[in-house]
C-alpha cells in the first residue's frame, strides 16, 4: 500500500532526498552547539581567555547560522516536495477515476470520491511533510544527543531510560483508542459533502418546497458528529502533551539534582569529575532527547491521522476498471448494425436477479428503431451495453458483427454518440461544450447542427450567442434547452451508431416534430449508420420516425396471461388477463415487430385502425374507457402518422 502511494513521488525524489539531507545536517549542527558551549563555558569563559572566547563564541554563531539555513533549506524543499507528492497524487486518482466504468463508480458515491480528491489528500500531505522532516531529524537528533550525554556522565543519563519506557506506553495507549476513531471522521466527512452537494445542486427545488430550515437542521446534524469525533480524538491526543512535560520537567529536575552534587563532588573540575560546562551541556542534551521524543509523537499521530486517508486513497487507485481493454483491439467499426446475442445482464456480481434476460434483438445498418417500455424495464440499460459503459453478464452484443468487447474502448465509443435524458453540460462557453463532439469542428459546424437541434432559436438570442458562459452543469439554461444543446453535441460527432434516451422529454411537440426532421436529414447514412430511440410507453410524436418500434416488456415478466394481454402489458404495464377478438397479426406486438406488414395487410385509415384495436383491447377488463382510448389512438396514429384521426379519443390523448 504505502509504495502504491509513494510511486505518485516521481519527479519529486530530488526534492525529498534534499529534504532529508538538509534536515539530517540541521541535526548534526544542533547537536554540535551545546558541546561547542560547554568548551566555550569550561575552557574560555572561567579561564577568562577573552580571546578564546571571541574565537569560540564565532564559532558558534557560525554553526548557529548554518542549522538556521539548513533549516530553512529543508522546509522550502519539503514543502516543495509535499505539494507536488500531493498534486501528482491527486492527479493520478483522478486519472484512474476516469478509467471507471459505471460499474466502479457506482461502488463510489461522489461525495466519497471529492472527500478523498481533497480532504484525504490534505492529511495525506501534511504527514509526508513531517515524515521527511521530522521523522528524520528527531531519530538523528535523539541518538546523537544520546550519545554526547553519555560520553559527558552515564549516571546521570541512565535517567532517560526511565522514561522512555513511560512515553511508549502512553503513545500506545494514545494510538490504540484514537485510530478508530479517525476513520469514522473521514466516513462523516462524505456525508457532509454528500449533504453539501445535495443541496447546492438542487437548490431550487429546496426553495421551492420551502425547505431550506430542513436542510440546515440536516447539515447541522453531520457536522455535530463530526464535531463530536474531533473532540473526542483530539482530547485523546491531546494527553501526549501533558505526558511528555511531565516527563520532561522531572528528567530535568532529576539532571539538576544529580547534577549539583556531581558538581560539589569534583569541584568544577574536567579531570575529575562533572563541570559547570558540562552541567550546562547536559541539560541542553536533555531538552533534545525530550523535544525530539515529542516531535516523534507528532509524527506518530500525524501518521494515526493519516492511516485512514491512506487507505481510502489506496482504494481509489487500486480500483481495476470492470471495462478490461482487449489485448489486441479491433480498431475500426464497419457499420451500425447492432446485435443481441441471449443477453443477461445484472449491475451487482452478489445480485441474482437479472435486469435483461436472454435477450435477442437485431438492429439492422442504416435503420431508426424506437424501443418502448414502461419506466423501470431497463431500456436504458440495455442502450447502454452498446457503447460498453456496462459489460454483459452473459451473451454478447455486437457492433458491425463484431464483439463490443473485442473493440478498443476509444473506437467504439468514438462511433457510438449517447444523448440521455438528463444530460450534463460543463463550464465553458456554449461552443465549446458543442466541441466535445469533434474539437476541430468548425463554427459553420457548429451552427448546422445548432440548427437541426433546434438549438440555434435560442442562442441566437442570446447576447453573446456562441460565446454564451455555460455554468457548471448548465445551470443558466432550461432543461430543454440542455437537452438540444446535447442533441447537438452528439450529432457534431456524426457516429455511426446514435442513441437517444428519451433525449426529447422536456422540450415541446413543435420542436420534438422538428428535432426529428433535421435527424432524417443529417442521420442515419444508410447503411453505414443507425439510430436507437428509448421511449416511455406512451408513444409521441418522435416515434413516428422510427422504422421498427420495439415494445420493451418490463424487467419482471408478466404471468399466467395470453399473449394478447401481454403484447398489451408491454406497453401499457396492465396486468388482467384478456383475449383479442381480431386475428393474431393486429396485436400490438405483431405491429412493433413488421410495421410494414401490418400497414400493407390493414391499409385502413387511423380511424379504422382505432376501431379493430379498440374493439380488441374491450377484453381486457383492467384497462379503463380512456387507458383504452389513449393507447389504441395512439398506436393507431403511430401506424398512420399522416392519417388524422377523426375520433374524441384523440383529442383527449
Amino acid at each position: 500500500m504505502i509504495r502504491t502511494i509513494l510511486g505518485s513521488v516521481r519527479e519529486y525524489k530530488a526534492a525529498t532526498f534534499q529534504t532529508i539531507f538538509l534536515a539530517a545536517i540541521e541535526a548534526v549542527f544542533e547537536i554540535v552547539i551545546p558541546f561547542w558551549m560547554s568548551y566555550l563555558i569550561d575552557r574560555s569563559i572561567e579561564a577568562g581567555d577573552m580571546r578564546q572566547v571571541a574565537i569560540f563564541g564565532g564559532l558558534l554563531l557560525l554553526f548557529a547560522a548554518l542549522q538556521c539555513a539548513t533549516g530553512v533549506g529543508s522546509a522550502y524543499r519539503g514543502s516543495y516536495a509535499s505539494a507536488g507528492f500531493s498534486a501528482n497524487l491527486r492527479e493520478d486518482m483522478f486519472a484512474r477515476v476516469q478509467t471507471f466504468s459505471f460499474a466502479n463508480i457506482d461502488k463510489f458515491s461522489t461525495s466519497s470520491i471529492v472527500t478523498r480528491l481533497t480532504t484525504d489528500i490534505t492529511y495525506v500531505r501534511n504527514a509526508y511533510n513531517m515524515m521527511i522532516r521530522m521523522a528524520v531529524r528527531s531519530p538523528m537528533m535523539m541518538i546523537f544527543a544520546v550519545i554526547m550525554a553519555f560520553s559527558i556522565d552515564r549516571e546521570i543519563s541512565a535517567i532517560f531510560f526511565w522514561a522512555l519506557p513511560i512515553l511508549a506506553v502512553a503513545l500506545g495507549i494514545i494510538i490504540f483508542f484514537s485510530y478508530p476513531i479517525f476513520g469514522k471522521i473521514f466516513t462523516n466527512y462524505d456525508n457532509l459533502n454528500n449533504v453539501v452537494q445535495e443541496d447546492v445542486r438542487g437548490i431550487r427545488v429546496v426553495k421551492s418546497f420551502n425547505q431550506e430550515a430542513f436542510e440546515i437542521k440536516k447539515f447541522n446534524l453531520v457536522s455535530a458528529v463530526i464535531r463530536r469525533l474531533y473532540t473526542l480524538a483530539e482530547c485523546i491526543i491531546a494527553l501526549n502533551g501533558p505526558v511528555m512535560q511531565i516527563s520532561m520537567y522531572t528528567c530535568m529536575m532529576l539532571i539538576s539534582w544529580f547534577g549539583a552534587e556531581a558538581i560539589i563532588a569534583s569541584g568544577n573540575d574536567a579531570a575529575v569529575g562533572l563541570t559547570t560546562g558540562s552541567l550546562t551541556a547536559l541539560f541542553t542534551y536533555a531538552i533534545q532527547i525530550l523535544m525530539s521524543m515529542m516531535m516523534l509523537s507528532m509524527v506518530f499521530v500525524m501518521i494515526l491521522i493519516s492511516s485512514a486517508p491512506v487507505k481510502r486513497i489506496y482504494e481509489i487507485l487500486t480500483e481495476e476498471s470492470t471495462i478490461a481493454a482487449p489485448a489486441e483491439p479491433v480498431m475500426q467499426v464497419k457499420d451500425g448494425e447492432v446485435r443481441f446475442e441471449h443477453v443477461s445482464f445484472h449491475y451487482r456480481d452478489e445480485s441474482d436477479k437479472d435486469v435483461l434476460s436472454d435477450i435477442n434483438l437485431t438492429f439492422p445498418s442504416g435503420s431508426t428503431v424506437g424501443i418502448l417500455g414502461a419506466t423501470g424495464s431497463s431500456k436504458s440499460s440495455l442502450v447502454q451495453l452498446i457503447p460498453r459503459l456496462y459489460d454483459v453478464t452473459d451473451g454478447r452484443v455486437l457492433v458491425g458483427g463484431v464483439d463490443v468487447r473485442d473493440y478498443d474502448l476509444d473506437v467504439l465509443r468514438g462511433e457510438v454518440a449517447m444523448v440521455l435524458q438528463k444530460n450534463e453540460l460543463f463550464s465553458g462557453t456554449i461552443a465549446d461544450n458543442l466541441r466535445w463532439g469533434n474539437e476541430h469542428a468548425t463554427d459553420e459546424e457548429i451552427r448546422h447542427v445548432a440548427h437541426l437541434a433546434c438549438a440555434d432559436e435560442f442562442i441566437d438570442q442570446m447576447p453573446e450567442g456562441y460565446d454564451t458562459h455555460i455554468e457548471q452543469g448548465g445551470s443558466n439554461v432550461s432543461g430543454g434547452q440542455k437537452q438540444r444543446l446535447c442533441i447537438a453535441r452528439a450529432l457534431l460527432k456524426q457516429p455511426k451508431i446514435l442513441i437517444l434516451d428519451d433525449s426529447t422529454s422536456a422540450v415541446d411537440t413543435r420542436t420534438d416534430a422538428l428535432i426529428q426532421q433535421g435527424l432524417r436529414e443529417y442521420i442515419p447514412r444508410p447503411p453505414r449508420s443507425s439510430s436507437l430511440s428509448a421511449f416511455p410507453r406512451w408513444l409521441t410524436p418522435i416515434r413516428s420516425s422510427c422504422s421498427t418500434t420495439v415494445a420493451w416488456k418490463p424487467a419482471a415478466p408478466t404471468r399466467n396471461f395470453s399473449p394478447a394481454a401481454r403484447s398489451i402489458a408491454m406497453c401499457t404495464n396492465l396486468s388482467r388477463k384478456g383475449d383479442w377478438k381480431n386475428e393474431p397479426e393486429t396485436r400490438p406486438d405483431a405491429f412493433a415487430q413488421n410495421p410494414q406488414k401490418f400497414r400493407q395487410k390493414y391499409p385502413e385509415t387511423a380511424a379504422q385502425l382505432f376501431w379493430r384495436l379498440q374493439s380488441a383491447a374491450r377484453s381486457c377488463r383492467r384497462l379503463r374507457a380512456d387507458q383504452r382510448h389513449r393507447f389504441c389512438s395512439k398506436l393507431a396514429f403511430s401506424a398512420h402518422p399522416h392519417r388524422r384521426l377523426h375520433h374524441p379519443a384523440h383529442r383527449r390523448c
